[in-house]
């Protein structure tokens, strides 16, 4: 080997040499330029696009003003936020180009007109930045893919649309001299004027405000102490109308308009009782329909409220109080219902009568409705007509019938949302009629898709539970219906926060197709076949379902509705399971101690802290709203100190360092051999003898 002597004054290691000063300007060479883009600019650009974009499309402008150059252009970006495949770009490019600029259109139709503007105006911007470096057509389009997102987040540009109205004036002006002809040839008939009755505001003494204000303040009190937990209940600022769960006794006799009905709005006013009740019944549906059917039932329970604070001073009269009220309201809803029902057809039949009695027709006579055509009253037993009529007609009320015998009321109209539950080749031998009296379901969670049993769901009750592994709320309600020979539906399933999945072992209620009796509930499930004997008339019945489908009824979901929020956003994959710790649970380099990743909501995106959100973007960051604990890898709302899963802190507390209640021990009986401590000062404090 050849020995290496290094020069004295030298050092042995290897070192980098650095340019020390700038090259010399006779040294720097610009960027050669291709003969044929000096040439012909414009054709050696726009071939350079072609290349790159070999699935373009060319035109030519009309009258030969330029070439109009189609092509996709891909967000080149990993990270592209938005959920924006391709851009349909249309590049015009005048023939005097370039001394005329090119103009960029966009012909993407899944975006609002609004941001399309805007990515125009952003190529505009860009040409006029570079208009005198020189820059290519390729190198623009290589800009804007850069820009792209900044121009889709920046705010929608307002746009107008143009309509064209035809000229009818002369038309409405000929119309209305016609009319105005018409007029003038008929008599005037002159309208007296309407005087309505004075009706004096009823005024109450001192001693009755004191009295009825003290008892106002001891009913509210009772109230709410009584319902002042429930779900529903919601008391408002000024104390006058109060929010209060409503269950109704026969819910199953209320029309399907006001079956939805879980809560009502109790008015209280300030000069109860010497001023009526007032209720406000919601979650009420059937459109105009059901709003009149509901202000019937309030203007009469406001009558009716009335009547009973007036009974009270009567020797038969009792003392109701709110909550009182609000029972006597759910045990009698349908039967005020009825009495609605009942005063709308007889307010008909009065204005039907009072048409034909301003006709000229002197040889009609109108007859009456029957009383007993009505509804009457559920206590009088009194009668104008022979009972023996009545047991010669045949007829019988269903729903006693079928209370008596044990069967569940029949239900009536179902409105039609949800998800439906079909029985497609459902096997009905002697059976008329069947009914799902009890359901239960196998449900799937909305957030992590966990299988979630739902037992003992009956008709018209929700059911509130939540998921076994990430806790979300959910909550399912049922709906029944009947299936026959003509119907394989069995009701809807109303589900939030949660999808249907299988039917589980359930109750049927099946009917004998003799004698018509309903039969005890019979738990059966998918694919297994029920026989059983009917309790009257000892006929065999059976029914088998093959299968089972759940469809989904909701108005409108196959329309494609125009897109008004801009592109939609990309959900962040972050690769988490829920119950196992995050990467170094959560800390970071700028805070050790802090065990939670941060959802910024500036950009919808996760960083451990705000010094590592600013550093990777752009933008001032904002406040968080929601963060993922670093120990069980769950999002939630922002919580200061715990998580609200595991119960766990989510940040380091004073006084949990390595000794201070950690992993280090001072104990030298725990302490290992080699540890220099463990043999420290032994018998170093003792004095030394003279």
């Amino acid at each position: 080997m050849i020995p290496h002597h290094p020069k004295p004054g030298t050092s042995t290691t290897h070192s980098t040499q650095a340019v020390t000063s700038p090259p010399r300007p006779s040294r720097v060479v610009p960027k050669p330029i291709p003969p044929q883009q000096t040439l012909d600019t414009r054709t050696y650009q726009i071939n350079q696009l072609k290349r790159r974009y070999p699935s373009h499309k060319e035109t030519s402008l009309p009258g030969g003003t330029g070439t109009s150059l189609s092509f996709n252009l891909v967000p080149s970006d990993p990270d592209f936020p938005f959920d924006l495949p391709q851009l349909e770009c249309d590049l015009h490019i005048p023939s005097k180009y370039p001394k005329s600029p090119a103009k960029l259109h966009v012909k993407n139709s899944d975006i609002p007109r609004g941001f399309a503007i805007n990515i125009e105006k952003g190529w505009d911007k860009l040409v006029e930045e570079r208009k005198g470096g020189g820059g290519t057509l390729l190198s623009l389009v290589n800009g804007l893919d850069k820009r792209l997102e900044g121009l889709l987040s920046e705010e929608k540009a307002e746009t107008v649309k143009l309509t064209i109205f035809k000229d009818t004036r002369h038309l409405d002006r000929q119309r209305v001299e016609e009319e105005e002809e018409e007029e003038s040839k008929t008599e005037p008939v002159v309208v007296p004027p309407v005087r309505r009755a004075y009706i004096p505001l009823e005024t109450f003494t001192q001693a009755q405000i004191a009295e009825a204000k003290a008892r106002r303040a001891q009913e509210v009190r009772q109230l709410e102490a009584r319902m002042g937990r429930l779900q529903h209940y919601h008391r408002s600022s000024d104390g006058i109308i109060y929010t209060l769960p409503l269950d109704p006794k026969k819910r199953a006799e209320l029309p399907g308009e006001l079956k939805g009905v879980m809560s009502v709005q109790l008015v209280v006013p300030l000069l109860y009782p010497l001023q009526n009740l007032r209720v406000l019944l919601n979650d009420v549906e059937g459109g105009k329909e059901g709003e009149e059917l509901a202000e019937g039932v309030e203007e009469l329970f406001s009558r009716k409220a009335g009547e009973l604070v007036k009974k009270e001073g009567s020797e038969q009269g009792e003392k109701m109080g709110l909550v009182a009220m609000v029972n006597w309201l759910a045990q009698r809803i349908h039967l005020l219902v009825r009495e609605v029902e009942v005063e709308v057809r007889e307010a008909e039949h009065a204005a039907s009568v009072e048409r034909v009695g301003q006709v000229d027709r002197g040889h009609l006579h109108v007859i009456p409705r029957p009383p007993e055509w009505g509804f009457g009253d559920d206590g009088t037993e009194s009668s104008n007509y022979d009972s023996e009529d009545e047991d010669d007609e045949g007829g019988a009320e269903l729903g006693k019938d079928s209370e008596e015998m044990g069967g569940s009321p029949l239900p009536t109209r179902t409105i039609e949302k949800g998800t439906a539950m079909l029985f497609p080749s459902i096997e009905l031998h002697g059976i008329e009629l069947l009914q799902v009296s009890v359901l239960s379901l196998n449900v799937k969670c909305d957030r992590c898709k966990t299988l979630n049993e739902v037992t003992g769901l009956k008709n018209n009750l929700d059911k509130a539970s939540s998921c076994k592994k990430c806790a979300t709320a959910f909550t399912v309600g049922y709906r029944q219906e009947l299936v026959h020979m003509n119907s394989t539906r069995a009701g809807f399933i109303d589900a939030t926060g949660c999808t249907v999945a299988d039917l589980l072992p359930s109750t049927f209620v099946p009917t004998c197709g003799k004698c018509s009796h309903p039969s005890l509930g019979l738990v059966s499930v998918r694919g297994e076949t029920t026989t059983n004997i009917c309790r009257e008339c000892h006929a065999r019945f059976a029914f088998k379902i093959p299968d089972v489908k759940f469809l989904d009824y909701a108005p409108g979901m196959h329309t494609r509705l125009p897109p008004t929020s801009g592109p939609r956003r990309k959900t962040e994959k972050l690769g988490l399971h829920a119950g196992e710790p995050l990467p170094e649970k959560g800390s970071c380099q700028h805070y050790k101690k802090s065990y939670r990743w941060f959802r910024f909501s500036c950009c919808s995106k996760v960083y451990p802290c705000d010094k590592c959100h600013d550093a990777a973007e752009e933008h001032i960051n904002e406040w968080a709203n929601r963060m993922i604990c670093g120990w069980c890898s769950r999002e939630q709302n922002y919580s200061v100190e715990s998580c609200a899963f595991c119960g766990r802190s989510v940040i380091g507390k004073r006084g949990s360092g390595y000794w201070e209640g950690g992993k280090g021990t001072r104990d030298k009986r725990l302490m290992r051999r080699g540890d220099k401590r463990k043999y420290r000062r032994v018998g170093g404090g003792e004095t030394r003898k003279d």
